[in-house]
């Protein structure tokens, strides 16, 4: 592989009538665009063709343009990251407030290359981007939800999921004061969300998350237009209820009352929009109603826009309605439509709404298509109508003059929460990687390498077979261009070396969700050593909005806030999520290929 210039570099040493289309793009986004232009190779071309589903006409890639870089010079930046502070809870029990903690250290691995002496001193920045994974934007509303599994599993109702949207802008405010890459300084290229952007599959999610990732004015609501209706103020114990004085279960572990707090919740937000071109990739949660149940059953599209709603279950029969979800053999919803027909006396009326409806994968390709959410771009935000004619949620696109991205996408249609990726996928990327040999490579997705062992058939795709994470983990160490494959799911932090006799070195990065405390996303810089080694800079960063609460203050950041230390004390809820010091602010080495 040839010895990578810097974007930066690139730029400054073409001269103009030699660029052709790749080293224009690249050299644009270093010197005039805190991006990296980036543009999709797109499921007609020649990366992309023969995977075996339909063909679609060639379309250009469209570039994405952005804020400029910033005027002072480039230098390392600790400000707005973990490496400056962290929320922090305070006492040692009961219902905890934050407030700023100690920073988090970078630790350099060296599982895949020795760090060698003075490399600070000669390293050029190649890429820079930041990850958001697992937003989870929740119509807590919505009629679907399973809220009463609470009593078998934390994740079925978090009492911070109502200001989900306040949180998720907040995490846009932050990047937008990003003064660029912190170690390098270098312009950050692009924002890449590796899934779960949605929670339930519902229209309304998928509208509240574009608005605030390309800007808007979003009401995070649904249903009755003057009030919240669900199971926060259904008088139930079972869930916080923030207005009322009823001593609920999370009250009587120190959960404040609120008053205007579901009025606060469900009021207009306004989104800047991210100042820098952004990218998706697609989750379980955004594939699949309930992020587990597969599409094609009738009655629940129209239990999801109708005006009935199960807010309470037996502990027996939610517990054998969790285990079904857990093991997946329930991929179809079947079990879980059949317990809303048993228990129709017990549902709660609420007011329909047809925004509610389930969006299938075409529609979410539309709706990253439609001009009023490219923001800062490119449009499709790397999805093309290539990919919708070809019904494929997978791509390619350039991060920099030898960086390419890819986008795959791991969610199996057939159901479950697991993942896994079908024959034709897998031929798509080995030959991708094939083609591209003399570019470093950065692969996305939702799932982890761990979390890819669903064997449900793709229901468009019967005869082909799925393969799991494990096989990946293979591909993708045949590969010496392979640097990082990086991801989410888990809702955890954790960063891992794989190394096999016989096979290429790579990191694995997974990054914890924005949903469950710590509510993290993560910067990565890619730099060159020039002393045979590439390093890959992780660092975390939080929202923009304070680690003190004040319940006093209902505005979208003082939400905001409160939606962070609500996560922090959601009862049952996980406490390694953070993961250890290794997993957090990191130097990877990795020997160049």
């Amino acid at each position: 592989m040839p010895r990578i210039r810097s974007v930066a570099a690139a730029a400054s040493a073409a001269a103009p009538a030699a660029l052709n289309r790749r080293t224009l793009l690249a050299a644009t986004g270093a010197v005039t665009l805190s991006a990296g232009v980036g543009y999709a190779l797109r499921p007609d071309s020649a990366a992309h063709a023969a995977t075996g589903h339909a063909p679609a006409a060639p379309q250009e890639a469209p570039i994405a343009v952005s804020r400029k870089a910033p005027v002072a010079p480039l230098a390392p930046y600790t400000r707005g990251t973990t490496l400056a502070s962290v929320a922090t809870p305070r006492g040692s029990s009961g219902y905890r407030r934050l407030g700023d903690g100690p920073a988090w250290k970078r630790i350099v691995r060296g599982d895949l290359a020795a760090p060698q002496s003075g490399r600070s001193a000669r390293r050029t920045a190649l890429a820079s981007f930041v990850q958001f994974t697992d937003l989870h934007l929740v119509d807590t509303q919505h009629p679907l939800r399973l809220e009463f599994l609470r009593s078998q599993t934390a994740s079925a109702w978090r009492p911070q999921e109502t200001l989900s949207v306040a949180g998720a802008v907040s995490l846009v405010e932050r990047v937008n004061t990003l003064r660029g890459a912190p170690v390098t300084g270098s312009p950050l290229h692009f924002v890449m969300t590796t899934g779960d952007n949605t929670d339930n599959n519902s229209r309304t999610e998928l509208d509240w998350f574009l608005k605030v990732m390309s800007g808007g004015r979003i009401t995070p609501n649904s249903g009755d237009p003057r009030h919240y209706e669900g199971v926060q103020n259904s008088d139930l114990k079972l869930y916080w209820q923030p207005d009322a004085a009823l001593r609920d279960a999370d009250k009587q572990l120190g959960f404040p009352r609120i008053q205007g707090f579901l009025e606060a919740a469900i009021r207009e937000v306004q989104s800047p929009g991210l100042g820098l071109p952004w990218y998706s990739t697609v989750g379980n949660h955004d594939a699949l109603p309930l992020g587990c149940y597969g599409h094609g059953d009738s009655y629940l599209a129209d239990f999801a826009t109708g005006g009935k709603k199960l807010m309470s279950l037996p502990a027996a029969t939610s517990k054998a309605l969790w285990k079904s979800i857990k093991n997946g053999t329930d991929p179809k919803g079947i079990q879980f439509r059949d317990l809303l027909k048993a228990h129709t006396r017990d549902l709660r009326s609420v007011t329909p709404d047809e925004r509610r409806a389930p969006f299938t994968p075409a529609d979410y390709l539309r709706a990253h298509l439609d001009p009023a959410h490219t923001g800062p771009g490119p449009i499709g935000h790397g999805y093309s109508s290539a990919n919708l004619a070809a019904n494929t949620q997978y791509y390619t696109f350039r991060i920099a003059e030898d960086v390419l991205g890819i986008s795959l996408d791991t969610t199996d249609p057939g159901g479950h929460y697991a993942g896994s990726i079908g024959t034709a996928q897998m031929k798509w990327l080995e030959r991708t990687l094939t083609e591209n040999k003399d570019s470093y490579v950065l692969v996305f997705s939702h799932h982890t390498s761990k979390s890819m062992d669903n064997p449900h058939t793709d229901p468009a795709h019967p005869r082909e077979r799925r393969h799991t994470g494990a096989e990946l983990v293979s591909l993708l160490g045949n590969h010496r261009n392979v640097l990082a494959w990086v991801n989410g799911h888990t809702h955890r932090n954790e960063i891992v070396a794989h190394q096999a006799a016989g096979h290429h070195s790579f990191w694995e990065i997974s990054t914890a969700s924005h949903v469950d405390f710590p509510q993290l996303a993560r910067i990565i810089e890619l730099v060159d050593n020039h002393d045979g080694t590439l390093s890959l800079f992780t660092t975390l960063i939080e929202s923009g909005a304070p680690h003190r609460t004040d319940y006093t203050d209902l505005t979208q950041t003082g939400l905001a806030a409160l939606y962070r230390e609500l996560s922090f004390n959601a009862p049952g809820a996980r406490t390694d999520l953070s993961g250890s010091s290794v997993d957090r602010n990191t130097e990877l080495i990795l020997k160049k290929g």
